[in-house]
């Protein structure tokens, strides 16, 4: 059981990985690549996020990502992996990752022991049902601290990702329900027209906060293994990468 500090722990850094790790998904530096090998925006996110899953059908990926609707995540995914296998999908994708890194990260003192820490944190993780995080888990890591810094943080981001979707599955609310209640703004951003997502019910609102609490628990699991100091400069070190980021 993880204690109140931990829990506290991941519930001051999540926010920070998830805003750093997916940054740059759509800035126009990675839009600009993916144009350049041939995939528009939503074929390089789809192929380039999913792509560590390898030569897979739409419904493993749309089963990793959980919130899209099968419908967008077919068309992209299928058109993105007819230009070019998934895997090579994922490593261009990883090098616009990189860079955004080391652009963003530039000075940031500290790196060093943040990278030490990341690795000491993802050695303890079982990646059994968390696919999204074991494909970015198994990915080679850069050599240089700055873009080595943003793929913990990448990689960090989908293992809360992948527990979360095991919580919300656990408590048997409809994974379409939970992402109406998680971020009712992003329903036509994940592919779904008006009406088709469910009206989450009260019942489905406790089920969400269990979902959201088991997440936590699940997540810190894997930061027992760090000293208190060790927890203060990874969040310190976090906090200064994340204020890099553009308004």
């Amino acid at each position: 059981m993880a204690t109140s500090e931990l829990i506290s722990f991941v519930e001051q850094t999540y926010p920070l990985i998830n805003k750093v790790g997916g940054a740059y998904y759509f800035t126009p530096e990675t839009l600009s690549y993916g144009k350049s090998i041939g995939l528009n925006g939503l074929q390089f996110y789809f192929g380039g996020r999913g792509g560590v899953l390898g030569d897979v059908e739409e419904p493993v990926v749309t089963s990793a990502f959980a919130y899209f609707a099968p419908s967008m995540v077919k068309k992209f995914w299928d058109s993105a992996t007819a230009v070019m296998p998934p895997r090579d999908i994922a490593r261009e994708h990883f090098k616009c990752a990189h860079e955004f890194g080391r652009n963003l990260i530039g000075a940031v003192e500290g790196l060093v022991e943040f990278n030490e820490i990341a690795t000491k944190v993802r050695s303890t993780i079982d990646p059994a049902g968390l696919a999204l995080y074991a494909g970015l888990a198994g990915e080679p890591m850069p050599a240089d601290p700055q873009a080595a810094a943003y793929q913990h943080i990448m990689v960090l981001r989908e293992y809360r990702g992948s527990a979360h979707i095991l919580a919300i599955v656990s408590t048997g609310i409809d994974i379409h329900a939970a992402d109406v209640i998680s971020s009712p703004e992003h329903s036509k951003v994940h592919g779904f027209a008006d009406g088709e997502l469910p009206n989450p019910t009260a019942e489905d609102r406790e089920c969400m906060k269990r979902a959201d609490s088991l997440t936590n628990e699940l997540t810190a699991k894997a930061y027992a293994v760090l000293t208190p100091a060790e927890r203060e400069h990874f969040t310190d070190t976090l906090t200064n990468i994340a204020n890099q980021l553009p308004a």
